[in-house]
């Protein structure tokens, strides 16, 4: 079972990091591109879509697999494999779960009640781009480790 965890949560881990890495890399670049109205608007559209069955089922049940993790890494400290469980759970739980729940999301509620075509929107536009991706490099950086983690346990 531990093993079948492991696994799963390093996929899982793995997908998100991608997501996050796309977003980081060139997604949030792109939107920054645009006229601020055409960015704000497309980043409120995103910011809805993504709230779907497939993402939420990878971004959350990997969350609850990383915490099934943590949990086997206590329960058997002993094993080989018990630190990179510990590490991987840790480092979702943290830096992808926790950083979204306390930056990530405030921020897109934020951009959520800017009208897209008001002079003062652009401002703000600027800084949600900035302290957004920042926040985003955590959670790329935070699930890609996780993933590497988890690998490491199935191969301890």
């Amino acid at each position: 079972m531990t093993s079948v965890i492991a696994f799963v949560a390093a996929i899982g881990s793995g997908l998100v990091a991608g997501v996050f890495f796309a977003f980081s890399t060139f997604v949030m670049k792109a939107l920054a591109r645009l006229p601020s109205n055409q960015g704000i608007a497309a980043m409120q559209s995103i910011n809805v879509i993504v709230l779907n069955r497939w993402f939420l089922g990878a971004f959350l049940g990997t969350a609850v697999l990383s915490a099934i993790a943590l949990c086997l890494a206590l329960l058997d400290w002993q094993t080989s494999h018990a630190i990179y469980l510990l590490a991987g759970g840790l480092s979702y739980l943290a830096g992808s779960l926790f950083v979204t729940i306390a930056f990530n999301v405030p921020k897109n509620e934020s951009l959520a009640k800017l009208d897209p075509v008001s002079g003062a929107s652009a401002e703000a536009w600027t800084q949600y781009i900035s302290e957004w991706t920042r926040w985003n490099h955590v959670r790329t950086a935070a699930s890609l480790a996780s993933a590497a983690f988890f690998t490491l346990a199935l191969v301890a």
